[in-house]
């Protein structure tokens, strides 16, 4: 059974991966989410390249964005055939794009054709079948409406539940704005993981300190964190050992970095781009000293011709 305790979000256009690869030298054992991956982007789109990942990634789960429970119990069979550790149906998603394709936000409007959705995937499959939510749209208002959408999804069989503790706007914000306008109200998602303690219960939003993870883990079975992870990568030094009682020495943020460097030759062998690669990395000295410096210094040499590996190779001003 995966180990829920933290997970990182699956963020368009950054958990992609490069970007997991890098975060897994720094924990090996927080749960990773690729990019939400449409179902007809696998059925009739690249799917090696969207469904590629290092074996070093694991344990990793895949984001699914589709409403036909045809496709989506047919690209769950690709994903468990691909070797990921979890399938996640993405009913959260709030942006235009996604709402015209019938997935997303959108779909905590229709629980019933979710429950479909959910059912059709966990027939095909043998690995966790996951669903993350935000706590209602638009009108949405009341916890008991929020309840009544994951009653009738967990009455499939669906036991897992990533519940992003703000609604979503679907008219009148953008993306961006349903992350930061609607307001948090965590106490939904205590409240339901107290009226159904069957249930695996992550809570996301707005987590950006240890502190705050603590605080949630006194309520529900694991966090996820989102934006923070990703501007901030070394918040995740530590988590092996606190969260999940390894006691293997961490790496240090140089030593990461020389992992990555071999990573990054193989990677450049192979045909990548070099920027691909290191723009996930410019949070790495967040907060310390020279850490300015280090992202300047990515960003101006990093389309130089004769740029490689050794961009990072030999630190990047922590000290």
């Amino acid at each position: 059974m995966l180990d829920r305790t933290i997970s990182i979000a699956p963020m368009m256009g950054w958990t992609d991966r490069h970007a997991r690869y890098f975060l897994r030298l720094i924990s090996k054992h927080t749960l990773l989410y690729t990019e939400m991956v449409t179902t007809g982007a696998i059925l009739h789109g690249q799917r090696d390249k969207l469904l590629r990942y290092h074996g070093a990634e694991h344990p990793l789960a895949i984001q699914l964005g589709g409403s036909d429970p045809v496709e989506l119990a047919e690209c769950s069979v690709i994903a468990q055939d691909e070797g990921f550790d979890e399938i996640n149906l993405n009913v959260g998603c709030p942006s235009d794009r996604v709402q015209s394709g019938r997935f997303g936000a959108c779909l905590m409007a229709e629980p019933e054709l979710v429950a479909e959705c959910v059912s059709a995937m966990n027939q095909q499959v043998s690995i966790p079948v996951t669903v993350k939510c935000r706590i209602g749209i638009d009108d949405m208002e009341s916890y008991d409406a929020f309840e009544n959408f994951i009653t009738t999804i967990a009455q499939t069989g669906c036991d897992t539940f990533i519940v992003h503790a703000r609604k979503a706007w679907l008219k009148g914000l953008s993306p961006k704005q349903n992350r930061d306008i609607p307001p948090l109200k965590y106490d939904f998602v205590y409240r339901l993981k107290q009226a159904q303690p069957q249930l695996n219960i992550v809570i996301n939003g707005g987590i950006k300190t240890r502190q705050e993870i603590d605080r949630h883990l006194q309520h529900v079975d694991g966090v996820m964190l989102g934006r923070e992870a990703y501007h901030n990568p070394f918040m995740l030094s530590g988590f092996d050992k606190l969260y999940y009682s390894d006691e293997r020495p961490e790496h240090s943020r140089e030593q990461v970095l020389e992992a990555l460097s071999d990573y990054i030759d193989t990677q450049l062998d192979e045909g990548a781009r070099l920027h691909d690669i290191t723009r996930h990395i410019h949070g790495l000295y967040h907060g310390r000293a020279g850490a300015r410096a280090w992202r300047r210094k990515l960003s101006t040499e990093v389309n130089k011709d004769d740029a490689d590996s050794g961009l990072i190779r030999f630190g990047g001003g922590g000290e």
